[in-house]
């Protein structure tokens, strides 16, 4: 089969792997679609002596069920399933307390990010994948090439809204920096979920327009009059909520300019910016702001944005490249020629 490959620094290929063999408790999966992230971008400019050189990549995956493993029950060669972003253990305390994506198994002290197919395992950038049962989640009739995303790009968004939900009343004003892969459906995320006013940001016109187009309040470039234009909008107040879906010193800076005192950042993006926080009166940041770095999401947050898409109530913007064409779908994404979530279909 095909499998597009770490080969080395900055550089992917399409090398020839064997069919996987299936365990008791696996399912080999046909791949239909598998989504480009910004995160793979991360990965392969890790150097050529990096470990996850010469493995699969790939953490986006929908496909259809091949074949079965002699212990798997509920699944049936034909269904159409999405994989799990973190393959948690289901064992451990964070996952009896339902944060799966915190698995302490998937992701010991110390790792950079939790195991996951494509980071670690085996990932679904090739023609077929063999995942455990109890990573599969059910989508129905949806597109398997449009739903892939939904397994990080939707299930990030998700979760970081879900971080902040009781603070996204209808007196609310909260603000999404970065309408791309995931900013996109965030976007449409806070539009289904919530009461909130919704403020987008992007350097694009055509994503500000996208925003526009898709229910935002107010959708605004996101230039050097950003946050005194955000601060016009809200009273000089600021926002309740900053959700930065690009994580440049930029968008840093901006998030923590625009922020309301007692508000909440949720920092989403990987795009290496940072801030400096001094423990006295200061004025880094207003009185009790909130900041976290979440990470993916839940096994039941990926059932609400399957249900959401079932509805029709979020759709990815999905633009197509055959598995063969992988290196020009990198090279598209490094370059953001890319509006929504690139899908590589086998």
């Amino acid at each position: 089969m095909r499998a597009v490959t770490y080969a080395r620094h900055e550089t992917v290929e399409i090398r020839d792997r064997p069919v996987p063999e299936i365990a008791p408790d696996e399912v080999l999966l046909r791949v239909r679609g598998a989504g480009l992230c910004h995160s793979d971008i991360s990965i392969i400019g890790r150097g050529d002596d990096h470990p996850l050189v010469g493995s699969t990549l790939g953490h986006e995956v929908a496909g259809t069920v091949q074949r079965i493993g002699p212990e798997v029950r509920g699944w049936n060669p034909g269904d159409n399933a999405l994989v799990a972003l973190v393959l948690s253990c289901g064992q451990c305390r964070e996952c009896f307390s339902g944060r799966d994506n915190q698995c302490t198994t998937a992701y010991p002290r110390g790792s950079a990010s939790p195991l996951s197919t494509g980071i670690g395992s085996p990932g679904g950038m090739a023609d077929y994948i063999a995942v455990k049962a109890r990573h599969l989640d059910p989508i129905g009739d949806l597109d398997p090439v449009a739903a892939a995303p939904l397994a990080d790009a939707a299930l990030t968004s998700m979760h970081a809204i879900n971080t902040v939900k009781e603070r996204l009343t209808g007196d609310a004003c909260v603000v999404t920096i970065g309408v791309g892969g995931l900013g996109h459906l965030a976007l449409q995320i806070l539009v289904a979920t919530t009461a909130a006013r919704v403020i987008a940001l992007d350097a694009d016109p055509a994503r500000v327009e996208y925003a526009a187009a898709h229910g935002a309040d107010s959708a605004l470039l996101s230039d050097s009059t950003a946050a005194d234009r955000v601060l016009a909008e809200t009273g000089g107040l600021g926002a309740q909520v900053v959700l930065d879906f690009v994580g440049a010193q930029s968008t840093v800076d901006l998030a923590t300019s625009i922020i309301a005192p007692g508000g909440a950042i949720r920092f989403i993006g990987l795009g290496g910016g940072g801030f400096s926080y001094r423990a006295m009166n200061a004025p880094d940041l207003p009185w009790g702001v909130n900041i976290e770095r979440p990470y993916g999401g839940t096994r039941s947050e990926v059932r609400e944005v399957i249900a959401l898409a079932q509805r029709g109530r979020i759709g990815v913007e999905v633009v197509r490249y055959p598995l063969d064409d992988a290196v020009r779908a990198f090279d598209d994404l490094r370059h953001g020629r890319i509006r929504g979530r690139a899908v590589l279909v086998p």
